[in-house]
């Protein structure tokens, strides 16, 4: 494949990452949106709507990076948003907060998927810059 093809075939990559990113911020908003009017309810809306929401920005933060350690550190604070995020989801489904109306192992599933990606991204940058 060309190197014109390579460009392509990655930017086409970047751009599916970032809406699957943006498609998890969007879910996460409409968890935040179900939470009940309490104070664990409006706490636990907060945090979430910050950590969840977040990764997506840092991610298109990344895509701009100035250099490879400002592209991990952009990337180690959207990993580090999701670790949190993935806790938080944990606390909504075991205090049963919100009614099993979300599909919580596909939003869980999604959770992972994306830290994976992250982690493995951030890895993957670390050995280029080693050599």
């Amino acid at each position: 494949m060309s190197e014109k093809g390579n460009n392509k075939e990655n930017n086409l990559k970047k751009f599916d990452l970032q809406e699957r990113f943006i498609n998890y911020a969007v879910r996460i908003i409409k968890v935040s949106e179900q939470l009940p009017e309490t104070k664990a309810g409006k706490h636990i809306s907060s945090q979430i709507l910050r950590s969840g929401t977040s990764p997506a920005a840092n991610y298109g933060e990344a895509q701009s990076a100035e250099s490879k350690a400002d592209f991990i550190h952009k990337l180690k604070v959207a990993l580090k948003e999701l670790r949190e995020t993935d806790v938080w989801l944990k606390i909504i489904v075991r205090t049963k907060l919100i009614q099993p109306s979300i599909k919580w192992s596909s939003l869980l599933q999604e959770t992972d998927e994306l830290i994976s990606i992250l982690f493995k991204s951030i890895d993957t940058v670390k050995k280029k810059m080693d050599r």
